[in-house]
């Protein structure tokens, strides 16, 4: 079976199943999820959202409601220095 074909199966059980391990990096049995086990949970989580969840269903959605991509923030903050180091004070 290809990695397509069992995209094809995942039901959407298996797929909320596959979340929660990624979520809290253990088997439902107990077992804890190797690096690679959850790279390939990962994946497919990601190809099963593609496949079958509208955009706004999908891990890792970000609402950007009405605001178009470069609009300005509509405050009258100067945000330009965003990238200049900033000294963090640490008060005891």
């Amino acid at each position: 079976m290809d990695f397509e074909q069992l995209i094809d199966n995942i039901s959407p059980a298996i797929y909320e199943g596959l979340k929660r391990a990624i979520e809290i990096g253990k088997w439902p049995d107990g077992r804890v999820l190797t690096q690679e086990q959850r790279e390939h949970c990962m994946a497919g989580v990601i190809a099963y959202d593609l496949k079958s969840r509208a955009e706004n269903e999908r891990v890792g959605y970000i609402d950007r409601g009405k605001k178009a991509e470069g609009e300005v923030c509509g405050d009258d903050h100067d945000h330009s220095d965003n990238d200049a180091d900033q000294i963090l004070k640490w008060a005891e």
